[in-house]
């Protein structure tokens, strides 16, 4: 899967990943291959990325929106703390 992570100041991370977890309005979920389309909006929390080669990188962010396509992922956010 391909993943782009952008605030309104600058990208933070693009690249190809396992798996995304996203705190969704309604509570935590997760995003793995062949994911069913979907647009979601996001609260306040964690934001937690397995990449390929097993690194994880985890973020606050306040809130934003997530939309997946394909195997594409594209998450808008606000308030990162890295």
């Amino acid at each position: 899967m391909n993943l782009i992570v952008l605030t309104p100041e600058r990208e933070i991370f693009q690249g190809q990943i396992k798996s995304i977890k996203v705190p969704g309005i309604s509570g935590q979920f997760e995003i793995l291959n062949n994911h069913a389309p979907i647009v979601a909006a996001l609260g306040q929390g964690d934001v937690r990325i397995l990449d390929n080669s097993g690194n994880k990188k985890i973020f606050k962010i306040k809130k934003g929106f997530i939309e997946v396509l394909k195997n594409d992922i594209s998450l808008l956010v606000q308030g990162v703390q890295e």
